[in-house]
């Protein structure tokens, strides 16, 4: 950081008030929110990436849905396929095993798969939801707090320099330039959560559009009961696929 700009930061914080230096820190705050959500959301995406082109992998060159049982069995699901999996596994050995005793268990198996299904996928749509509620409050709020931090300095700054009674340029810019860092600090503060908020709802859109239609090939697998070693997940058709689509 150069001479100039150290200046002007200390200049800044010399002038304001309690409010600046509230809003500044407020600001800073923020930041430091928004680039935690970035990283780790980050990080969380990735490792989820591997992981499920891994389960999916192994998954559709499983000989049978027992293999697919012992694999999730040995290794926790860890990704949103495994865990979709998983429980749709358990859901049919549930049913098969204590039928509908109580109420959450009522209606046929393909109806009892379809609840546990839909379930995970909410859980999963949840959980791939977590801090974007933050980098858009972030992203909405911060430029309007930042402009009012060079409202409030502005003002500030004008009063100083009708006390003083110098009016001439060089008197003005100062002030008034170093109020305006407030603006710049929101503007900082906004823009990469804006990036980020919509690079991540991009990504949560097609890994819930991928788990939709694995949940549709699962359904038509557990369904008819049948031994796989199928292509990737895709959006299966016929009636096992429609009467999940009906119950979604």
């Amino acid at each position: 950081m150069d001479t100039s700009e150290t200046l002007g930061l200390a200049h800044f914080f010399a002038q304001t008030d309690t409010v600046g230096k509230a809003l500044f820190a407020t600001l800073a705050a923020m930041s430091i929110a928004s680039w935690y959500f970035i990283i780790v959301k980050s990080l969380q995406a990735l490792i989820a990436r591997r992981r499920s082109t891994r389960f999916l992998e192994n998954f559709w060159n499983s000989a049978s849905l027992a293999a697919v049982e012992r694999q999730l069995g040995e290794r926790h699901p860890n990704e949103p396929f495994s865990h979709l999996a998983y429980h749709a596994l358990l859901s049919c050995r549930h049913h098969a095993k204590h039928g509908a005793d109580r109420l959450n268990e009522a209606g046929s198996a393909a109806e009892f798969l379809t609840r546990s299904i839909r379930r995970v996928i909410d859980e999963e749509t949840a959980g791939l939801e977590w801090g974007l509620s933050v980098l858009a409050s972030v992203a909405s709020t911060a430029p309007f707090i930042g402009l009012f931090g060079t409202v409030w300095g502005v003002y500030h700054a004008l009063i100083n320099i009708g006390m003083s009674g110098q009016g001439t340029l060089d008197k003005i810019a100062g002030p008034v330039g170093e109020a305006l860092i407030m603006t710049g600090a929101g503007l900082a503060v906004a823009i990469p959560s804006v990036l980020a908020y919509n690079a991540f709802a991009r990504s949560n859109r097609l890994v819930l559009a991928k788990l939709d239609a694995f949940a549709h090939d699962v359904f038509a697998v557990l369904s008819t009961g049948a031994h796989f070693a199928g292509p990737p997940a895709g959006v299966a058709t016929g009636p096992a696929s429609e009467a999940f689509a009906g119950g979604a």
